[in-house]
């Protein structure tokens, strides 16, 4: 089985509407929180009843609609494209607190929360593989029936192994790209993920070398583009972080949430 590409514009165009709105939330939606946190314009956070509303809660009501309408109604153009610019833009939402979702904990503005960020450039990536036309299961392929399911299997589970190992971009890419999820599964895994706290023995080599291949707290070039995107994340133990329009940021207590967090 081999990754194809088939530029059939047409066939693209729904694909290409949810990519662009995914893209333009997830931008502004950024740009508003980026104003709250510096206590800029006019935008607030959103409460309903003393409950504060985080926006993936839209998000979600929003691939929902999405969702019931494709699948009950199958519209024809344009309507087909509204759907999908929905979708979009409710995934994007959802995803810029994803972080949220995985420690269900408010780490919007902590460096936990940069995970968010990863997994939208890496879901964005995906969508545009599909513009593109990305298929990994190409239905006129010569393979047998057996030979492509095994091989939808075995780099179903090599993407799994990625993941484990915290290797979020190549296991979600190796979906679409098969050898991206083999180099993922084989490579060394980050010490804080699951896969090195069951397998990596506390000082056995692996472990050892985990440590020295990702320091903790360690900034690469990946962290300064991800900042200029979304911000720059509360310095670690410290009262009050500038953020990257020159404000401050109080670090929350119990009785405060995180202000532009949602």
């Amino acid at each position: 089985m081999e990754l194809t590409f088939t530029l059939d514009l047409e066939d693209r165009v729904a694909a290409a509407w949810m990519l662009g709105s995914f893209v333009v939330v997830f931008l502004a939606t950024r740009v508003v929180v980026r104003l709250i946190r510096a206590g800029k314009g006019p935008f607030r956070n959103q409460s309903v009843g003393g409950v504060h509303l985080h926006h993936l809660v839209w998000g979600i009501f929003a691939m929902l609609i999405a969702g019931v309408g494709e699948f009950t109604y199958r519209p024809d153009p344009p309507w087909q494209y509204v759907l999908a610019a929905l979708f979009g833009a409710g995934a994007a939402l959802a995803l810029d607190e994803f972080a949220l979702w995985l420690h269900l904990s408010d780490v919007y503005w902590e460096r936990e929360g940069r995970l968010s960020v990863d997994a939208v450039f890496v879901v964005a990536a995906l969508m545009a593989l599909l513009v593109l036309g990305a298929n990994p299961f190409d239905p006129d392929t010569a393979d047998g029936v057996v030979i492509v399911a095994v091989t939808i299997v075995v780099n179903g589970l090599l993407a799994v192994v990625a993941l484990l190992k915290g290797r979020f971009l190549l296991g979600l890419l190796g979906v679409l790209v098969p050898l991206l999820a083999l180099v993922g599964a084989v490579r060394l895994a980050r010490p804080t993920s699951p896969w090195a706290r069951r397998r990596y023995r506390e000082g056995s080599s692996k472990a050892l070398r985990s440590l020295r291949r990702f320091p903790e707290r360690e900034r690469r070039r990946w962290d300064a583009v991800v900042d200029a995107v979304a911000g720059r994340p509360n310095a670690p133990n410290a009262p009050n972080a500038p953020d990257s329009t020159g404000g401050t940021a109080e670090t929350p207590t119990p009785e405060r949430e995180q202000e532009g967090a949602r």
